[in-house]
C-alpha cells in the first residue's frame, strides 16, 4: 500500500535510469479488443501459473492433469519439482489444481488457443534474478531449491496476472464477461496474498548464499517488473518506507496497492514487456522465448 508524492515517484525513476533499466516511452494507454479476445490473452499468465504451480509440488504439469486444455501446445523448458517444506508444498498444490480450474473456466466461456511455450528453467529464473538484482548471482538462483527460493519464484509470477485482471474488468462490455474476470480475479488476488504473507514471515531472513534479506528480494522484484512495464510504480515489495506504507502509518506491505489502498491495474502491453523480461511488447523472451499466443499477443509479435 502507498502514499506517495510527484517528487517519490521522480526519485524511483530517477535511480532506475541510473541503473540504465528505463526504456523507451512506451504505450500506457488502453487497447482496443473485444471481450473474447481480453479474456483468453488471461490464458498465457494462467498457463503459466499452472505449470509453475504443477510442477513445483507434483512433479508433473498440465499435460498429466488435463490434456485437453493444453490443446497439443509445447510442453514448458525445464519445469520441476520444487523441494518443498509441507505447508508451501500444500499451498502450491492447491494453487496449481486452481489454476486447472481458470484454464477450464475461461476456454468453456470464450474458447482457448494451444499453451504457448514455456520457459521455466532454473536458467530462466536465475537469468531473471541477476536482472532484478543488477549482479550476477552466484550460484545461479534455482527457484526448485528450497521454499523460500521458490515462494520469491512464486512472487515473480501471480501478481502479474492480477493487476491484469483489475486493467481488463473495466473495458470489458458483457455482464457475464465481467462476472468471470472478477471471479478469476478473487483468487488470484488471495493467491498473491498467500505468497506475500509468507515472505512477510521471513522478510528479514537471508536468503542463502547470497547474503540478501527476503524483502529485498521482493523489492528488486518489483522495481524490474515497474520498470520493465514502463508506466510508473503499480508494483511494491513486502515492506516499504512509512511514507509508502498505507497511509503513511506502516513499513509492511502485505498488500500491493495505491495511494488509496486500491489494486493496481495494468495493459496487456505492459504485462507483455514484463513476461518478456525485455521491456517490449514486439520482444518475446522470458517466460515466453516464442511470445504469448492469442490475437492480442500476436498483434505486437507482428508489428
Amino acid at each position: 500500500m502507498a502514499f506517495r508524492s510527484k517528487f517519490l515517484i521522480s526519485a524511483f525513476l530517477f535511480i532506475f535510469a541510473l541503473n540504465g533499466l528505463v526504456y523507451g516511452a512506451p504505450n500506457c494507454g488502453p487497447i482496443e479488443a473485444d471481450d473474447r479476445d481480453r479474456i483468453q490473452f488471461a490464458l498465457n499468465l494462467e498457463f503459466l501459473e499452472a505449470e509453475f504451480f504443477l510442477n513445483g509440488a507434483l512433479g508433473q504439469g498440465l499435460d498429466s492433469i488435463n490434456s485437453s486444455l493444453a490443446q497439443g501446445g509445447p510442453p514448458p523448458i525445464g519445469a520441476q519439482k520444487a523441494i518443498l517444506d509441507p505447508l508451501v508444498y500444500r499451498i502450491t498444490e492447491e494453487f496449481a489444481y486452481q489454476e486447472v480450474g481458470h484454464l477450464r473456466a475461461i476456454v468453456t466461456r470464450v474458447g482457448g488457443f494451444p499453451r504457448p511455450l514455456l520457459n521455466l528453467s532454473r536458467e530462466n529464473f536465475a537469468t531473471l534474478f541477476d536482472q532484478a538484482v543488477g549482479i550476477r548471482l552466484k550460484p545461479p538462483f534455482n527457484p526448485y531449491a528450497n521454499s523460500i527460493n521458490y515462494l520469491l519464484a512464486a512472487y515473480a509470477i501471480p501478481y502479474v496476472g492480477l493487476v491484469g485482471y483489475v486493467g481488463t474488468i473495466p473495458s470489458l462490455n458483457l455482464n457475464t464477461s465481467r462476472s468471470l474476470v472478477a471471479k478469476l480475479l478473487a483468487v488470484e488476488s488471495g493467491q498473491d496474498a498467500v505468497i506475500r504473507a509468507l515472505l512477510i514471515q521471513r522478510s528479514e531472513e537471508l536468503v542463502s548464499p547470497y547474503g540478501i534479506k527476503v524483502a529485498t528480494f521482493t523489492n528488486y522484484i518489483s522495481r524490474l517488473r515497474n520498470t520493465l512495464a514502463g508506466c510508473g510504480i503499480k508494483d511494491e515489495g513486502i515492506k516499504v518506507p512509512r511514507e509508502l506504507g498505507a497511509e503513511n502509518r506502516t513499513t509492511s506491505n502485505v498488500l500491493s496497492a495505491d495511494t488509496e489502498s486500491l489494486g493496481y491495474a495494468r495493459t496487456p502491453p505492459e504485462i507483455l514487456r514484463i513476461i518478456y523480461a525485455s521491456g517490449s511488447e514486439n520482444r518475446p523472451g522470458g517466460f515466453f522465448p516464442k511470445g504469448a499466443n492469442g490475437n492480442i499477443a500476436r498483434r505486437y509479435l507482428g508489428a
